[in-house]
């Protein structure tokens, strides 16, 4: 692992970029995708108020490109997108504006669902539960055949939520293999929780079969939001990507 395609920092709800890429630095990477929150479109959770990237991106740029003459890491001007059906219009027309040199899609939230949240689950009942995940893989499956995003982010989300989790079937990883099948999009191993509640990155190391067995090829994003995190969890995905002998994508491929 050379590359870490996913991390955050003050322009969302990340660390100092500097301090970042001196992580990345000192995790022997050579290269850094800034993945900062990006939410184009109001939802019903409040996240649109909290991230403004949106507002912002330029001004993160000509940091960026100030961090480029500190440091022989390549760094990505990228950015994690928030998808919502039937915003794809908006989120294009930005994007088009914006020109990220990549970005991750990733679903919150949809419908009625908060996926950021598990408070919205506590008195849940098992069908209320299984209704909730089988809608997040609805959209995940739109964001995929949208066409919008170069990486799809954390693909089975709700497993963060203690009491979503385990109420993905093995029929909804294939759906989602099923969509990317084809399409140029690249799903994402990404190790967000992987030493924290979920103990895992995602998707599920037990079901990469379903991917791997269509050719489906992979990018590595730690998901950091601190400079500890870089360090701790680079180590989490060159381990899943030996163990679990998985194809990488060149981040080279993903520039648009």
């Amino acid at each position: 692992m050379n590359t870490d395609i996913h991390t955050h920092t003050t322009y969302s709800d990340g660390s100092d970029l500097g301090a970042m890429v001196v992580a990345a630095e000192q995790a022997d990477l050579t290269a850094l995708g800034l993945t900062d929150h990006c939410i184009v479109t109001d939802d019903d959770f409040g996240r649109r108020a909290r991230y403004d990237l949106v507002e912002t991106y330029e001004q993160r740029r000509a940091d960026i490109n100030r961090q480029r003459k500190t440091t022989d890491l390549r760094l990505y001007d990228a950015a994690e997108v928030s998808y919502a059906e039937g915003t794809e219009p908006r989120i294009e027309t930005f994007l088009e504006t914006a020109d990220f040199a990549y970005t991750i899609g990733s679903v919150h939230f949809a419908g009625e669902y908060d996926y950021t949240s598990g408070s919205q689950y506590d008195a849940a009942d098992e069908p209320e539960c299984r209704a909730a995940v089988k809608r997040y893989y609805d959209a995940v499956v739109s964001l995929v055949e949208s066409g919008l995003f170069d990486v799809l982010g954390h693909l089975d989300l709700p497993e963060r939520i203690p009491a979503l989790r385990r109420h993905t079937t093995r029929i909804d990883y294939e759906r989602v293999a099923s969509a990317l099948d084809g399409s140029k999009v690249v799903p994402e191993v990404n190790a967000g929780r992987a030493l924290r509640s979920l103990g895992r990155v995602h998707p599920d190391p037990g079901m990469l079969d379903v991917f791997t067995e269509q050719g489906i090829q992979f990018v590595l994003g730690s998901d950091s939001h601190t400079p500890d995190e870089i360090s701790q969890r680079v180590a989490v995905l060159r381990n899943a990507a030996s163990t679990h002998d998985l194809t990488l994508v060149s981040t080279q491929s993903l520039l648009t």
